[in-house]
Parts: C-alpha cells; structure tokens; sequence
C-alpha cells in the first residue's frame, strides 16, 4: 500500500477517472467492464444487467470473479465506494479506474435514446 500512496500525483489521480462516454467506448470495444459496488439492497432497486455486482464489502472475497485482462470501472451511485473499491483493486494488482460521473450520471447519459449507443449482448 506505501507504494501505491507513494505512486499518486496529480496526474495519475486525473487519468484514474473515467467519463461516461469513453466508459462507454472502452466497454464497446470489450476492454472495460463496469463495477457496480453498490449493496445488495441497492442493486435489487435499481439494476444494471451491463454490471458486474459485487458490494465494497464483499469485494475482498470474490476478486477471482473479475477479468484481470480489462479496465475495471468502479461506480456507484456517486463517487464514494467506487473511490475505495478502486485503491484497493490497485492495490491487488488490477487495472481499475472510477467512473466520474457516477451511477447517476451514467443513467442521465443513457436516457431515452442514448441507451443504445451502449452495446449490449442480444
């Protein structure tokens, strides 16, 4: 963990956070999934079937369910948990990024017509 602090500067605090719309180029292009670390609560509310759900608190037990091979794109509703989740995926030696605008944010993207411009499999 010394060396992942010592490892952050400006620029790679910037170039940890992710837009929706390059999330959504990187997912496109399968290089990118998206980590919803929402609680299990939350995500029966309020699903996302382009996620993959594994609540902040469960994250240190099921890491062998997440693709070392892409960018994991952390998220939740704001930025909160995904910033946590995200360090410690570094930490663990994962390619991980947080998505700055947010859950929210990436659902006001993808209303009504926008939706599609995410692929999803049929």
């Amino acid at each position: 963990m010394d060396n992942y602090i010592r490892s952050l500067d400006m620029k790679a605090i910037v170039n940890d956070n992710v837009e929706a719309d390059d999330f959504i180029a990187l997912y496109n292009k399968d290089e990118a999934i998206l980590l919803d670390v929402r609680y299990g609560f939350e995500h029966k509310v309020w699903e996302l079937p382009f996620t993959c759900n594994i609540p902040l608190n469960e994250l240190p037990d099921r890491l062998d369910e997440l693709p070392r091979d892409k960018i994991i794109v952390c998220a939740c509703p704001e930025a909160c948990r995904s910033n946590i989740a995200k360090q410690y995926l570094c930490v663990k030696g994962f390619s991980a990024k947080i998505l700055s605008c947010g859950l929210l944010g990436l659902m006001g993207r993808l209303k009504g017509g926008k939706a599609k411009e995410l692929s999803l499999e049929a």
